[in-house]
């Protein structure tokens, strides 16, 4: 879909091509939600955790020091959004980052932004 906007003032000479590309507001809502949900301390902490290791409710909730149900609800956001998935095996449900193009730039600008090394690497 081509974009028609039009500017009052011409400041330089790539607009119309910038203008051209511009993402839609729905396409930038799809981005927001991401950057939304990871802008949590919490979840924050979980997907890196999960970038690295798969692990349960319970090991994720003693990691974060909070309540299986409080981490829960958590996981079911980040699911949800398609950053994690899940697995079960016997009365265990297992969570890890996705793979995905997105799971794998959240996880990249996460260690970017706290300096942090990977321990797998």
């Amino acid at each position: 879909m081509e974009n028609k906007i039009s500017l009052p003032h011409k400041h330089g000479e790539n607009e119309e091509k910038v203008l051209a590309k511009l993402p839609s507001p729905e396409e930038c809502s799809e981005v927001a939600e991401a950057f939304k949900l990871i802008s949590d301390a919490t979840r924050l902490r979980i997907v890196w955790l999960l970038c690295h290791c798969e692990e349960c409710v319970g090991n994720i909730a003693a990691a974060m020091e909070m309540t299986d149900q409080a981490v829960s609800h958590h996981l079911r956001l980040l699911k949800k959004s398609g950053l994690i998935v899940s697995r079960r095996e016997g009365k265990e449900i297992y969570y890890k980052m996705a793979d995905s193009r997105q799971a794998e730039l959240v996880h990249l600008v996460i260690e970017e932004m706290l300096e942090v090394v990977c321990p797998l690497d």
